[in-house]
């Protein structure tokens, strides 16, 4: 039986047709290949329902158009090291977030970061080994970030790599929990968090090794509370009101709650309640909550609200509370509220702070330039010096030049703190590469926190990082700021301790 008649002509139609085919197949397949190509760099991929780029990378790939500055800078510093030795340390944070607000708080993390790299290869007297800075992308949420921490295992494992730290850490959720406790725990990896506040996320006397090798430099929420409570001192238990976000899986909300509850023992009445969505970057339909909630916050004795909520929802409550119809004075505290100094969508609701009898914005801030800057006069606990050591690289550094990291603010303090969970790292790591050690092993790394106390405290420019046995900074500084509806920044109060005191010239840990 004869498939396809005989002759040149249909010979010669049959192969163009079986090219046709084949070469359109070929097509469909090349490009059904490209566009689910996984790779967006080495040792960066497309990963999650968003395929967004997740992964680690010295600085050869940009994660997003905000960071090509200061990514870029970070790229020339690790290319200068390449042969000597260096140690690495990882920043873990998200590095594409679809709020404006949210994105500048990464581009200002990655800059501090690059910072104190800089510092370390270019103003530490020679100091070994050389600091390479690598971006860890765990995704948004830290969704990716099991498989982010693999790699940074692999890396920790590679005498080429040499990863001896992981910094950053700038949310406390279900995930980050996970992730700190896979990197100590299950692979040894010392892990230094920025800012992170929860207070479940931390050793303690009754759970040591529960992270072995976590060090922490911000103070914790119950740590800021006590600091509140010193500084408030005025404030009356019976004009107080809580109201709290109930969502769970948030460490940072579940431990605010409770800090907040416990400054308002007391209060009158029930804290006024609402469900935050899923992802807190949502607004929800959370501004009628907060519509219906005015006028029972209007009608109690309250004149101080703590507010346990992410930025976000503050913004939706204090426009909220502004409309409100009785000519009452409110002092709203909360925590990270500088995020909306950079919220786009407060840019125009600044007048909140004032209509009416007008609203205080007052928070625990991480860190803040004034508060050891020129005027600063207390004498422990915070060094003018360290603080000038930064702000004048970011006078050198922090313009728009194409060498430069790009327009660097230290307002909000996330530049600062990330600053300063780097520079503990580094302190940590050459402490141990002494005599005729020249790259300390990851256990060496992690027992230099049990020293970094006293006399070997870590002058940061957020104020001394003093820690204690367990990793967690003892009695470290609070700055108290306010939002100013005029100069649309965050205004520094004052300080505040944890303990209701300036630490000893010594910075002594009592027993």
């Amino acid at each position: 039986m004869t498939l396809w008649p005989a002759g040149p002509l249909n010979r010669a139609l049959l192969i163009a047709a079986v090219a046709v085919v084949l070469g359109t197949g070929g097509y469909v397949s090349y490009d059904r290949w490209l566009a689910e190509d996984p790779a967006c760099a080495p040792g960066v991929a497309k990963r999650g329902p968003r395929y967004e780029c997740v992964g680690v990378t010295d600085g050869g790939y940009v994660f997003a158009p905000s960071l090509k500055q200061v990514t870029d800078r970070i790229k020339a510093e690790n290319d200068s090291v390449v042969g000597k030795s260096p140690a690495t340390i990882a920043l873990m944070i998200p590095m594409i977030s679809d709020t404006q607000a949210e994105q500048q708080e990464y581009v200002e993390q990655v800059q501090g970061a690059y910072l104190a790299q800089y510092r370390a290869n270019h103003q530490a007297n020679g100091k070994q080994p050389p600091i390479r800075l690598v971006l860890a992308n765990p995704g948004r949420g830290y969704k990716e970030w099991r498989t982010v921490a693999d790699q940074l295992a692999r890396a920790a494992a590679d005498k080429k790599e040499n990863l001896r730290a992981v910094t950053g850490i700038n949310i406390s959720i279900t995930e980050t929990e996970e992730a700190v406790r896979y990197l100590t725990k299950d692979k040894g990896i010392p892990v230094v968090a920025g800012p992170m506040t929860a207070d479940d996320i931390k050793n303690t006397a009754a759970d040591p090794h529960r992270y072995p090798g976590l060090a922490r430099i911000a103070p914790g929420n119950t740590d800021q509370a006590d600091a509140l409570a010193s500084y408030g001192s005025d404030i009356k238990p019976a004009e107080t009101l809580v109201v709290e976000d109930i969502r769970e899986g948030d460490n940072y909300l579940a431990s605010l709650r409770q800090t907040f509850e416990r400054l308002a023992k007391g209060a009158p009445n029930a804290p006024e309640t609402f469900r935050s969505p899923p992802d807190f970057n949502d607004e929800g339909n959370l501004a009628n909550d907060f519509h219906q909630m005015v006028p029972d916050i209007c009608s109690s004795d309250a004149k101080t609200i703590y507010f346990a909520g992410r930025p976000v929802q503050l913004r939706l409550f204090l426009v909220e509370l502004s409309n409100r119809n009785c000519n009452k004075p409110y002092t709203v505290i909360s925590a990270h509220a500088s995020t909306l100094t950079v919220d786009e969508k407060f840019a125009d609701q600044w007048g909140a702070l004032t209509k009416g009898a007008g609203i205080i914005l007052r928070y625990p801030g991480l860190a803040h330039p004034d508060a050891w800057g020129d005027r600063s006069t207390t004498p422990t606990g915070g060094s003018r010096a360290a603080l000038k050591e930064l702000t004048d690289l970011v006078q050198k550094l922090g313009t728009k030049e194409p060498d430069s990291i790009g327009p660097a603010n230290l307002t909000d303090g996330r530049s600062i703190i990330t600053y300063d969970a780097v520079s503990t790292a580094i302190a940590g790591i050459r402490n141990d590469a002494v005599g005729n050690v020249r790259m300390p092993s990851l256990s060496e790394v992690a027992d230099s926190w049990l020293r970094l106390h006293g006399n070997n405290r870590v002058e940061g420019a957020s104020g001394w990082i003093c820690l204690d046995q367990y990793g967690n900074p003892y009695n470290k500084t609070v700055s108290i700021v306010h939002l100013d509806p005029t100069t649309k920044t965050a205004v520094f109060d004052g300080i505040a301790w944890p303990a209701g005191r300036a630490p000893d010239p010594n910075c002594s840990i009592p027993n």
